[in-house]
């Protein structure tokens, strides 16, 4: 019996030397030796290096290269894949809810490589962790932050009984777990990419950025799991997740699962007046750092209106007065003596409730923190505090946290039943993300989120650009 031809780049055969091929693993990318001839291949995009003169491809395509080289008949030698095959147990475990099955069944469907969209609260973590126990390979784990690296490593370890690694914030400790910030995945696939045989990617829709995307182009992991409560994003490139990772196998929304798994809750929008000392100061700066931009033809809705802003204003003091002028009116639209008396009003009102306050900025929590000895957590609180004030807020030692964005995203504060958004920006998915620290269910609490807009400002153009977004339907 003759020997398999060799396919060549331009998809001839020709008699072969040989009828196995070797795939390698190099710097985050896919080799195929064997392979010959100049040119480009229909095969899974290869494209010939005419340095070591064999093909090559992104490390991602590893399962759809193999796949077709297999069903060409190819003989092949795997030398890329350096992950292990395990027997995962998952010693912590209780009856899924029906969404969470479904999500794995249509995780499975699409050959265990998809994106599950499910709302804060509403357990991601524990169907990525069914996910690891079937599939039974070296695992990588990317998170956004060194909070949520370990969160998630305590969370596994526990579940798992597992020695957990960790690479990111000082740490670099790979184990067959591993969780691993999304910074250090893709500074480090191109020397690791061959050690996982399955990807995590929580909060996904972090991943498609141009530096981000290599923790996945540059791993051959052929089992792929993406987790986001909002895959949207602002530039429109959560279209490459497919390729990334796989794509969206499944979607519940927050009004989907409020009163079943997750809490019932109420939004109230409340606008507030300012007092007139603080109204005419704002009225006059605005309209001082509006007469500005006019006489400079500048138009602030463009892409290069900021950029154009910033530098006109430091060619003239009339600049400079322009520059303080828009700090002082934007700083007023979103913070103001009447808006905090308003919040200290709801901190009375709900002081046996644990409260979540959101603000745009550190120096608004500041002053929230001092004026109502609130504790306060920013990016500049270290890890060992701000893991003891979030202990103590969910043991109820502490009955409220003041915060920026730090607690946007992933950090779990399941006790918390109160949102209060003192300012926040025109963003649909912080405003998201924000309604959903508030949504675990527990002891049957509806859970409420105020939204406090300063009345005739351009806060509330804002607050409507935020809210559009399905679980504000109604509200």
């Amino acid at each position: 019996m003759a020997d398999a031809p060799i396919l060549t780049l331009d998809g001839t055969s020709e008699p072969p030397t040989s009828a196995t091929l070797t795939l390698r693993f190099d710097e985050g990318t896919l080799i195929v030796e064997g392979l010959r001839r100049e040119g480009e291949t229909h095969l899974s995009r290869l494209t010939y290096d005419d340095r070591i003169e064999q093909c090559r491809t992104r490390a991602v395509a590893y399962r759809r290269v193999l796949g077709e080289l297999l069903r060409k008949g190819w003989t092949v030698v795997d030398e890329a894949r350096n992950y292990e095959t395990l027997d995962w147990t998952l010693y912590e475990r209780f009856d899924p809810y029906d969404h969470q099955t479904e999500a794995l069944e249509a995780w499975e469907e699409h050959e265990r490589r998809a994106t599950i969209v499910l709302p804060t609260g509403s357990g991601k973590t524990y169907v990525a962790q069914l996910a690891l126990e079937r599939v039974e390979r070296s695992t990588l784990i990317v998170v956004p932050t060194i909070d949520l690296m370990n969160q998630w490593a305590g969370v596994l370890e526990e579940s798992f009984q597992e020695t957990i690694g960790m690479i990111g914030g000082g740490s670099h400790e790979i184990e067959d777990m591993t969780v691993c910030t999304y910074d250090s995945a893709a500074m480090n696939m191109e020397h690791m990419g061959d050690r996982f045989g399955m990807l995590v990617f929580d909060e996904v829709h972090h991943l498609p950025s141009d530096f981000y995307r290599q923790a996945a182009e540059f791993a051959i992991a052929p089992y792929r799991l993406g987790l986001t409560a909002t895959p949207d994003r602002s530039d429109g490139r959560e279209s490459d997740l497919p390729e990334l990772v796989g794509p969206i196998a499944y979607r519940q929304s927050i009004r989907d699962l409020s009163g079943d798994v997750l809490a019932d809750y109420e939004v109230e929008r409340l606008e507030i007046g300012m007092y007139p000392d603080d109204y005419e100061t704002y009225r006059t700066s605005r309209q001082f750092y509006r007469d500005f931009v006019s006489d400079q033809g500048i138009r602030m809705s463009s892409n290069q209106g900021w950029t154009r802003f910033l530098a006109a204003t430091n060619r003239s003091e009339r600049g400079r007065k322009a520059l303080r002028a828009y700090r002082t009116q934007k700083r007023l639209a979103l913070v103001h003596e009447a808006k905090l008396e308003a919040l200290f009003d709801l901190l009375v009102e709900h002081r046996e409730e644990r409260i979540l306050i959101f603000t745009n900025d550190n120096d608004s929590v500041y002053t929230i923190s001092e004026q109502a000895l609130i504790p306060a957590i920013t990016h500049q609180t270290k890890a060992k505090e701000r893991k003891e004030i979030l202990e103590r807020f969910n043991d109820g030692t502490y009955r409220a946290i003041v915060t920026s964005k730090v607690l946007n995203e992933g950090v779990d504060v399941p006790k918390a039943s109160i949102g209060i958004v003192l300012s926040g920006s025109g963003s649909v998915r912080e405003h998201v993300q924000r309604l959903g620290r508030i949504l675990r269910r527990h002891d049957g609490q509806r859970a409420t989120l105020y939204e406090l807009i300063t009345a005739d400002t351009v806060e509330q153009h804002v607050s409507r650009r935020r809210r559009q977004h399905d679980a504000y339907e109604g509200d």
